[in-house]
């Protein structure tokens, strides 16, 4: 009989091993599923992760994009980290990338035509309060009315879906666009651009937030009496309640944090490599940000790293569907692998498998 015995402490050892167990994990297992698709695993895993950074036909496109793609990511997953290790589970961060994204281009577009230096840090602070508002509907219901944050944030998403989706077609649709759906295109609008910074590099304002956001993370978990809280809160709560950590102001601020990150990213990237609000601008970085904050183990300089790793799967994939023609499907089940092995090998952070006789009643 196999059983599973609870360890008295995490295992150190298996919590660092994980990550690269589930990428290797990740690899064979998808390499399967691409080879029941009638495709080479070898030649598709090589074009996932080795093509976009490697190949002299390629890599001069990509590697900028490397960075395009992790920004947001990383800037969504650091705050996610911080309620994640304080037991405050913010499931809607795709909501509030989108909220983020709206409210940051409709400062934008209620100033055009003006050319202005301060609009383009206007609609960074409209993106963040945003984010920060609509992540604020589950803090408050969770603790005034202890509602479950995670069902609140998560169904949140589709509200604001359909709300990008009707100011697209209304309140921030393009004037001179003949009535297609969608706004006008920010890039084509210098004060609202979001252009890089460096050309040739995919670094724009986005990616600086993102690597600020990891230090100020970092520094926030092992210098200040608030990381010291959100770390107590998530390892022993009772201990947290005796200590004066106060939840309610705890799960506000973490959702807060999380909510005008997320906020930011959307504005970033709706000013920049998107360029205009569309019917589907979001493209899903709320959710993947979920598994980048796991796969970093919730360390800021982790998700960072994470961040890139999930970036190029997401260039690789692109490439593996013009190259290969693998299905969209597949390349987003790949990536779900990674969290799907994450997970199973944080059973073994915490648990010893054990071997046995089934015991006779």
């Amino acid at each position: 009989m196999i059983r599973l015995e609870k360890r008295p402490e995490p295992s150190q050892n298996w919590a660092l091993a994980t990550p690269v167990l589930a990428v290797l994990a990740t690899m064979v297992a998808g390499g399967i599923m691409f080879a029941l698709l009638g495709k080479d695993p070898v030649e598709a895993i090589r074009t996932i992760f080795w093509d976009p950074l490697f190949h002299p036909d390629f890599a001069a496109f990509s590697r900028p994009q490397l960075l395009v793609k992790a920004g947001p990511l990383i800037l969504i997953a650091i705050g996610l980290s911080l309620g994640f290790r304080a037991g405050v589970w913010n499931i809607g961060a795709e909501g509030q990338y989108i909220i983020g994204a709206l409210c940051g281009a409709g400062v934008g577009l209620a100033f055009y035509p003006l050319e202005a230096f301060w609009i383009f840090p206007m609609m960074v602070i409209a993106g963040a309060l945003g984010g920060w508002a609509w992540a604020m509907i589950p803090g408050i219901l969770k603790t005034r009315f202890n509602t479950n944050e995670i069902l609140v944030s998560l169904l949140l998403v589709y509200v604001a879906e359909q709300l990008m989706a009707s100011m697209a077609v209304g309140l921030l649709r393009n004037p001179e666009g003949s009535g297609f759906p969608g706004s006008r295109n920010l890039q084509q609008y210098a004060s609202a651009a979001n252009n890089e910074l460096i050309a040739g590099t995919g670094m724009h304002w986005g990616v600086v937030a993102a690597l600020i956001a990891v230090i100020f993370a970092y520094i926030l978990l092992n210098r200040h009496i608030m990381g010291f809280n959100i770390r107590l809160a998530g390892q022993a709560p009772r201990a947290a309640k005796f200590s004066g950590v106060k939840p309610a102001r705890l799960i506000l601020f973490c959702l807060g944090v999380s909510g005008a990150l997320a906020g930011m990213a959307g504005l970033f990237e709706v000013a920049g490599p998107a360029g205009q609000i569309t019917i589907d601008f979001n493209v899903g970085y709320g959710f993947t940000a979920i598994i980048v904050a796991f796969l970093g183990r919730l360390h800021p300089v982790g998700i960072l790293l994470a961040g890139l790793l999930m970036a190029l799967t997401y260039i690789g994939g692109e490439l593996a569907q013009f190259m290969l023609g693998l299905p969209a499907a597949a390349i987003q089940a790949f990536q779900g692998m990674l969290l799907f092995f994450l997970l199973a090998g944080d059973v073994l952070t915490n648990f010893r498998i054990r071997l046995g006789r089934a015991e006779v009643a």
